[in-house]
């Protein structure tokens, strides 16, 4: 059962950035325009403390965040090592996404990961948990991930539990699952005219939130020789796991789940998710 997960904080936190709340205060304005979207500060602490306590409870015990060469003001929080930090009981490590030569952003997701793996490389022969670090998974998703006989697996999503409209969830990956329970298909961020093919039998439309368990051996390859995608012009998780499904159609397992997640993609977002953690972890015990 794997103990290891890497999260992914390397992105430039596009919409973040560009959305808009005259609500928020100058502070929070502040942040939002100018941090990653893991350390944008809610109820006192960075957002990244609570994903990191629903990971130890789920039971992992070392981390890797995959951070921006801009990343330094992960260290002044999480440990200031390159690798082997102690941050209440879990091992923090860091990953540099590098931007290649001629862009002025990340490649994507499937980039991160793959970065990841390169710089620590025991992790392709090892398996892990791969998530964001801008939703905040629960320790029941994760643990199923650790659970799982699968080598390859992801949490889907019910659609009806997650609490946002049809056009949020489109911003999302939307998947289909074949009888036995197995991926057969996902889109990130489909258009409007193709939802309708991504609900289920049932009528159920099944999300992926971006939490999967790989194994190192096996998705490497794919990882590596991930295509850019022709429109968003980034190397993303989806591509490399159609490669992946193509060559082996049980080669993914689908985990169902139906829960809501907490999500942290615009300014609007970080007064729901003040209120959410309010109510839900109002204190980080770290010693439970």
């Amino acid at each position: 059962m794997t103990a290891t997960l890497i999260i992914l904080a390397g992105g430039a936190s596009s919409r973040m950035k560009k959305s808009v709340d005259t609500n928020l205060s100058s502070e929070d304005t502040e942040q939002a325009n100018t941090r990653s979207k893991a350390l944008i500060v809610i109820n006192d602490r960075p957002m990244l403390d609570y994903l990191l306590f629903t990971a130890k409870k789920a039971g992992l015990k070392n981390v890797i965040i995959v951070i921006s060469p801009q990343g330094d003001l992960f260290k002044t929080y999480y440990g200031l090592k390159d690798a082997q930090n102690d941050f209440h009981g879990l091992t923090i490590s860091y990953a540099v996404q590098y931007v290649p030569e001629g862009r002025t952003k990340p490649l994507g997701t499937a980039d991160a990961v793959l970065q990841a793996l390169e710089q620590y490389p025991e992790l392709q022969q090892q398996q892990f948990l791969v998530c964001n670090s801008d939703n905040l998974y629960s320790s029941t998703a994760m643990q199923k991930l650790r659970a799982t006989a699968a080598k390859n697996a992801f949490i889907a999503y019910d659609r009806k539990a997650l609490q946002y409209p049809m056009d949020r969830i489109a911003r999302f990956a939307l998947t289909l699952i074949t009888s036995e329970g197995y991926l057969s298909d996902i889109i990130e961020k489909p258009e409007t005219e193709i939802i309708d093919r991504f609900k289920g039998p049932d009528g159920a439309y099944r999300v992926s939130m971006n939490i999967f368990k790989f194994d190192g051996a096996q998705f490497f390859t794919y990882l590596k020789h991930c295509p850019i995608h022709p429109e968003r012009n980034e190397k993303e998780i989806p591509t490399a796991l159609l490669a992946m499904i193509a060559n082996n159609p049980i080669a993914v397992a689908a985990i169902p789940l139906a829960e809501h997640v907490p999500d942290l993609t615009g300014k609007n977002d970080i007064k729901v998710m003040n209120a959410y953690l309010s109510q839900h972890i109002p204190n980080l015990n770290w010693d439970y």
